[in-house]
């Protein structure tokens, strides 16, 4: 018995030697060896989310009232349409790379996809508050410019500052720059629902191409563009932000071969102010621009050099029970000038009164209700004399995921 019981003591000694040789792990003697901690793909730290939005513009009083820069199912037969659906895949690949690609399959107001942001964040420093942002982006110009369409309480950007940067993108590279308590803030506004613009510097200026997104330069001339914001935590909670924008360069419009066909190249400038109270609960938000560009003029069948001006003023409230808001909100807005991107820098004269509530019932799940009082003119060389007036309803869903 005694040799019996020496051998299993020595077998199983043997095995506990083999496992400790081989670096295994025994229930009775675990390893106190660090367990090495696996390094994450870079694929793992890609994020996917998006939106979209089905909208219905009925009861028009006036089928000739339309505003192609807005929305172009205005006018006309009313129905249902797509106006976004967007996919957003972005990712902090590097600790200094950072990168965001989103396209629309909703453009041109129909099911057509088409890249809306294709850009790469570069941070010059550890905190990444200094940092450039490559590629196709939006121009930090207006506050509501650079407000998601998904954040936005009306349904559409203001005429007058948002026909300065149509679709509100261009390729090109900017610099921003805000400390670390700044762009916290900017998250902060972002995430609490309280419907900030998103982290576009508290200083940012930059070049690009100028001809709008997804089209190529059209001369050997970059605009410029530069802008500062501040958004100001007062002791109660309340935030205010203030900003100043301007731009410059040179924009080739398309003109009507029966114009005088000579000059297609104009120098254009803006410069804006910008003042927002954020809703807590009680908002305000207002912004106006002037400058110079090219306008249409009916009178001599051309387009001109010509001074250009407007803004918006918009009051909201903000109610918040549990999970559900309900936020009120009317807007004003005037615009006179030129929309260089639409045919012969086409003249527009626009006042409209817009009353609208949004309704979240949920993260994923909102409606807007909206009521439009307009008067718009819009003239070039195919309708030289074109002045409309009406109102309609205006309904969208939109589903967050």
């Amino acid at each position: 018995m005694r040799i019996l019981f020496a051998a299993v003591l020595l077998t199983v000694g043997m095995s506990l030697s083999s496992a400790f040789a081989r670096g295994e792990q025994t229930d009775s003697l675990p390893s106190t060896e660090p367990p090495v901690a696996k390094a994450k793909g870079w694929f793992e730290n890609i994020r996917l989310r998006g939106y979209a939005q089905l909208r219905y513009n009925g009861l028009q009083t006036n089928p000739d009232l339309s505003c192609s820069q807005c929305d172009k199912s205005w006018g006309g037969n009313s129905g249902f349409t797509f106006r976004r659906i967007r996919l957003v895949f972005s990712g902090q690949i590097h600790p200094r790379v950072f990168f965001y690609i989103q396209p629309d399959f909703a453009s041109l107001g129909a099911n057509m996809g088409q890249i809306r942001d294709a850009y790469f964040d570069v941070g010059l420093d550890p905190k990444n508050e200094f940092r450039l942002r490559i590629g196709q982006s939006k121009i930090p110009f207006g506050y509501e410019n650079l407000q998601s369409s998904s954040n936005r309480l009306p349904l559409d950007r203001n005429d007058a500052l948002n026909s300065g940067m149509p679709n509100e993108r261009d390729l090109g590279v900017m610099f921003y720059y805000a400390p670390t308590e700044i762009r916290e803030r900017f998250g902060h506004l972002r995430a609490t629902g309280l419907k900030g613009s998103g982290d576009y510097g508290m200083f940012g200026f930059g070049v690009f191409n100028g001809q709008g997104p997804n089209n190529p330069d059209k001369n050997d001339s970059f605009h410029m563009v530069g802008r500062f914001t501040y958004p100001y935590l007062f002791e109660s909670g309340q935030i205010v932000e203030a900003s100043i924008q301007g731009y410059g360069g040179k924009y080739v419009i398309t003109r009507n071969p029966l114009t005088d066909f000579d000059q297609t190249e104009f120098g254009e400038y803006r410069v804006a102010t910008t003042l927002v109270v954020y809703p807590q609960p009680f908002g305000f938000q207002a912004e106006y621009n002037w400058g110079r560009g090219p306008e249409y003029d009916p009178e001599t069948n051309d387009v001109k050099d010509a001074p250009l001006s407007g803004g918006y003023m918009m009051i909201n409230y903000h109610i918040v029970s549990g999970e559900k808001r309900f936020i009120p909100f009317t807007r004003f807005q005037y615009y006179k000038g030129g929309k260089k991107f639409e045919m012969d820098a086409t003249k527009h004269r626009v006042k409209e009164l817009e009353l609208g509530v949004e309704w979240q019932f949920n993260k994923s799940f909102e409606l807007v209700t909206m009521y439009t009082f307009s008067d718009r003119t819009f003239e070039n060389s195919l309708n030289p004399d074109n002045r409309q007036r009406g109102r309609l309803l205006r309904l969208q869903a939109q589903v967050n995921f």
